[in-house]
């Protein structure tokens, strides 16, 4: 990877503030726009060119004169949100003031940056707009949105951002503009993957079984009325599966100096920025439709994202369906140490199963009475750099925490457990789709887990205790072990 430049970064200071794009209202209200001129407007040509003496209709002059004053209104409206609209970027905070009647005030902390995102919706790539979306590190309540900067505007913007957060310096005497860093490009999935990823998935399970109950039910009946009882359902289908192809359309992966960087979206499209050390566990899964394709899915705990249900969850996908190199790939750029001399043979074992080869332990016999078919797949391994959790059969899950990434731990057993002489071992990461947990281990080697982790994550923490990623020589993450 290419290395930031040693250049400064322009600082706003106290009397510095800035607009958005004037037509950034528009962008975000173009609905409540639209909506008024359908509604006034198709009536508005009703009574012109349908008007007769028999009908009972508004007439045509008034409701080109609501129309007339719907325009005026919004257009007043959108002046005032962008003139009431200013931001501001220093060394160490982002300030965001807006609003007419409510004023609201936002401010965070560069150095709690997680992720920032360029997002571009379809009507803004038409005017070459683009909205700065970033998070802090509070569970993805702060998310701050710039809505709507020109494109290079906030490419400019999100690398000044980064390299602040990283703890390049300024130099008052001689600020000079920021240019975007570098990316090396990493991977990128064809079309007929992601199709055929949204095809494989448990939609098309849900899908047959929803036309397999209206046949049933029409044939039972003998009516086809019965069929057009379905047609919501398979249309809101019909918009998953489309849904599904575009979010994960034309998805590339590529590294910088700033992180990991995602580009993904058909007709929105995000481009996303996840700095280095951010990454808090990364969850690897695979369900029974891929396994013939040897697909699966990457995602990833990010402090700021939190649950991520905002976005359908699609902004902590590190890799939708990837093969098996691939998640070796992107696991190097996130996860540089495995800790591991054979990291390849250790993550198959780990994604593959069963049975405790590359060091996994499995639960041990006992637990055949409450889990009968996965008791072998239920297993942990301990790396230098991090601990590995397996679980599941149908749906294959390991699941990947580093020890500086540990939040706490838990035991937990039940009246049935405690008789079979077992535990379950929980890691808490921070809020997000991962919750990393070994179901069913021996008691014994469930205390010495427990014992052992803290001791792990407590020095590990120490070692890893700076955030400021440029702020001193770091190694540059490779493809290296991951990819052999």
């Amino acid at each position: 990877m290419t290395e930031l430049p040693a250049a400064s970064f322009r600082t706003d200071g106290p009397e510095d503030w800035h607009r958005v794009h004037p037509i950034s209202p528009l962008v975000r209200g173009w609905v409540a726009v639209a909506a008024v001129l359908v509604l006034f407007g198709r009536n508005s040509l009703d009574s012109v060119f349908y008007s007769n003496s028999n009908s009972s209709g508004a007439p045509a002059g008034v409701i080109l004169a609501v129309v007339g004053v719907a325009v005026v209104v919004f257009s007043l409206a959108f002046y005032l949100s962008w003139r009431f609209t200013r931001y501001q970027v220093t060394d160490s905070q982002v300030h965001i003031n807006s609003g007419i009647v409510f004023r609201q005030q936002r401010r965070a902390r560069i150095d709690r940056v997680q992720a920032i995102d360029v997002v571009q919706p379809l009507l803004a790539r038409f005017f070459g707009l683009a909205e700065l979306k970033f998070e802090v590190a509070d569970g993805g309540k702060s998310a701050i949105k710039l809505s709507f900067l020109k494109l290079e505007e906030a490419k400019r913007l999100r690398a000044a951002i980064l390299a602040r957060a990283a703890g390049v310096h300024v130099d008052p005497a001689a600020p000079q503009d920021v240019t975007e860093a570098p990316e090396r490009h990493v991977l990128a999935l064809a079309p007929g993957r992601i199709i055929g990823s949204v095809l494989l998935s448990g939609l098309s399970a849900v899908s047959v079984a929803v036309v397999a109950v209206a046949v049933a039910l029409g044939v039972w009946s003998g009516e086809f009325a019965v069929f057009l009882g379905f047609v919501p359902i398979l249309i809101g289908l019909a918009a998953s599966y489309w849904k599904g192809v575009t979010r994960d359309f034309n998805f590339r992966v590529a590294v910088s100096p700033d992180g990991v960087r995602l580009h993904y979206g058909m007709l929105e499209t995000r481009s996303q920025t996840i700095p280095p050390g951010r990454v808090q566990a990364v969850g690897i899964s695979q369900g029974p439709f891929w396994r013939p394709f040897g697909w699966y899915r990457v995602h990833v705990n990010v402090a700021g994202y939190g649950a991520d249900r905002a976005d359908n969850g699609n902004r902590t996908v590190l890799l939708p369906a990837g093969t098996l190199q691939e998640v070796m790939a992107v696991l190097a750029l996130v996860f540089p140490e495995p800790g591991v001399p054979n990291p390849v043979d250790v993550f198959t074992a780990g994604l593959r199963g069963p049975g405790n080869t590359e060091g996994f332990v499995h639960s041990p016999r006992s637990a055949r009475w409450i889990d009968p078919l996965a008791w072998r797949y239920n297993a942990f391994r301990a790396t230098d750099t991090a601990l590995l959790c397996r679980h599941g059969i149908l749906f294959r899950r390991l699941q990947v925490v580093p020890h500086e990434r540990t939040q706490s731990l838990s035991l937990r057993q039940g009246p049935l457990m405690a008789a079979l002489g077992l535990v379950d071992f929980e890691l808490h990461s921070t809020a997000g789709p991962i919750q990393p947990l070994v179901h069913h281990m021996a008691l014994d080697a469930g205390r010495r887990l427990f014992d052992e982790q803290a001791v792990r994550a407590a020095t590990a923490r120490r070692i890893h205790a700076v955030e400021h990623w440029l702020a001193q020589p770091q190694a540059q993450p490779q493809e290296g072990p991951h990819a052999r």
